[in-house]
């Protein structure tokens, strides 16, 4: 008799995975420090290596498979510059509400959502296909981990039209120092949106920002520092913002040498606070901008953020509750190194406990859609990232849509219960049977219909500003066949360390794509 799918299940839930085994500690390290084996990119006999480390560290590569490169090429988000695209995106909201006629306002506004939401859907597609198949599997790792740690949310406000440019800055910055990632999210306007700081202002403070810098993306909570700090920051921070004018503010002469504009990025100094401030035990004399370099500067190189952060990254990389040691040494690390990121992970890689835990996390929604996708297609290159975005909103770790800014939770009792599990199995499923709509184009957007809006249509090709014309769609590719993950060098290589129930599983599927299924379901493929 055929064991039920839930006894699978129910071993993914109930039984502790093992740190691996030394012979199969190539595939333990091609797990923890990539998003999964794929026959693509022959890491599986070198990750973990030194050479390996120095290159993903040092010198990441980020060249994509020519058939993914094309897709990223023909996307708006890289065809024009972030500037551009929020201000002609604002432009059309703007004309949408001006309409007076209902139905072409509603014709308008369906147009504008469906622009906004297309530029977040391009930003998603390029994330997970360098995800999937760019070498610098390291650096593509902490991008999702910083955009986490610094998150936003796509559907805030005008934020859909600048995430894809947000993300680049964070990868940008990934392996270099904390402190000019600090100061790279600070400046850019998804983060001044996401968190309000662009209405923050001398006499109208918004403490949004202020709050969420100290507890969440540095020091973290009873940290030491007070809620009087939290308010100083915010009176630092006033008259930082965003400005989608051509135009800089009518400001004194005085001021204007303390004016500072960087694209869409704006210090205005008449919606700044001029007064001293007291903050994390420093007097900060009002000057300007130099205030919030001065407050970054003390915040970056507070042995509290050096402590709460490198726990953070110890949990992302290592699982709950990371070792004291491991954190403490890369605390260490951390105030030697002025917070040098790569320097860091370093120390974290190449600890004893570490390696000991390989094999041992548990994966969380992107992890698991990635690593399953990259082990059952490898160097064949998706057309369609549909079903993947689909799957992890589905899996509740949907790309840029988590609310709250403390992004979603690292710890494995996040995604270990039995309605995500079964989610999962689902999931393992299509993907094992094939996942044809991979390869499959996705169908254009719903056009916006010229029906019953009279000369609607020429007033907005006339009126509203230019759109960038559709990018083309990727051409068809033949479905792959089947793959048989059975016949794998990657099963090869774990299948001694497979637990006896999962075996008993694995021998009584009556296809290769149940056989697929069932081990993209085992513990041991849902730990890395």
């Amino acid at each position: 008799m055929r064991a039920p799918v839930s006894v699978l299940l129910f071993a993914t839930l109930a039984t502790p995975a093992l740190a691996a085994p030394p012979a199969q500690e190539s595939a333990a390290w091609v797990n923890r420090l990539t998003w999964g084996a794929s026959a693509a990119d022959g890491a599986r006999e070198k990750a973990g290596s030194g050479r390996w480390l120095d290159a993903q560290l040092k010198h990441p590569d980020d060249t994509l498979p020519p058939e993914a490169a094309a897709q990223v090429a023909a996307m708006r988000i890289s065809r024009e510059p972030l500037a551009a695209l929020v201000v002609e995106q604002d432009a059309a909201s703007r004309y949408a509400n001006k309409l007076t006629d209902s139905a072409q306002r509603d014709a308008a506004r369906k147009a504008y959502q469906q622009d906004m939401n297309a530029l977040a859907n391009e930003a998603a597609t390029r994330s997970l296909l360098r995800d999937l198949y760019a070498p610098d599997q390291l650096r593509e790792q902490l991008t999702w981990f910083w955009f986490n740690h610094f998150n936003v949310q796509a559907q805030k406000r005008d934020i859909r039209a600048m995430v894809g440019d947000y993300e680049n800055t964070i990868r940008d910055h990934s392996l270099g120092k904390f402190r000019d990632l600090l100061e790279a999210t600070l400046r850019h306007p998804a983060m001044l949106r996401y968190l309000d700081n662009d209405q923050n202002a001398a006499n109208h403070i918004n403490e949004n920002y202020a709050r969420e810098i100290m507890e969440l993306h540095s020091m973290g909570v009873g940290s030491g520092h007070t809620q009087k700090d939290v308010q100083e920051l915010a009176r630092i921070l006033t008259g930082v913002g965003v400005d989608l004018s051509p135009n800089a503010p009518k400001l004194s002469p005085q001021r204007q040498a303390l004016y500072v504009r960087a694209g869409l990025f704006e210090f205005n100094p008449n919606r700044h606070d001029f007064g001293d401030k007291q903050f994390l035990g420093h007097t900060i004399k009002g000057s300007g901008f130099g205030e919030v370099e001065e407050a970054l500067d003390l915040i970056a190189r507070s042995p509290a953020t050096a402590c709460h952060v490198s726990e953070q990254l110890a949990t992302y990389f290592m699982g709950d509750n990371p070792p004291a040691a491991v954190v403490d040494r890369m605390a260490a690390t951390w105030q030697k190194s002025d917070g040098d990121i790569a320097q860091v992970l370093r120390t974290m890689i190449r600890a004893p406990e570490f390696r000991q835990s390989l094999g041992t996390v548990f994966k969380d929604p992107v992890h698991y859609a990635i690593s399953s996708v990259r082990l059952m297609y490898g160097d064949k290159v998706i057309v369609n990232a549909q079903p993947i975005i689909g799957w992890l909103n589905r899996m509740g770790q949907g790309l840029y849509a988590r609310e709250t800014p403390d992004g979603y939770p690292m710890t494995s009792a996040a995604w270990t219960g039995p309605g995500q599990m079964s989610v999962r199995f689902e999931i393992a499923r299509q993907i094992g049977g094939g996942a044809a709509g991979l390869f499959k184009p996705p169908a254009p957007p719903a056009a916006v219909s010229s029906v019953g809006m009279g000369g609607a249509s020429a007033m907005m090709a006339s009126e509203a500003p230019p759109s960038a014309a559709a990018a083309p769609a990727p051409p068809a590719v033949s479905i792959p066949p089947l793959p048989k993950l059975q016949t794998a060098a990657y099963y090869s290589a774990v299948a001694p360390a497979l637990a006896g129930q999962t075996k008993t599983a694995l021998t009584q599927a009556s296809s290769p794509q149940e056989w697929n299924a069932l081990f993209l379901s085992s513990p041991e493929f849902m730990h890395r």
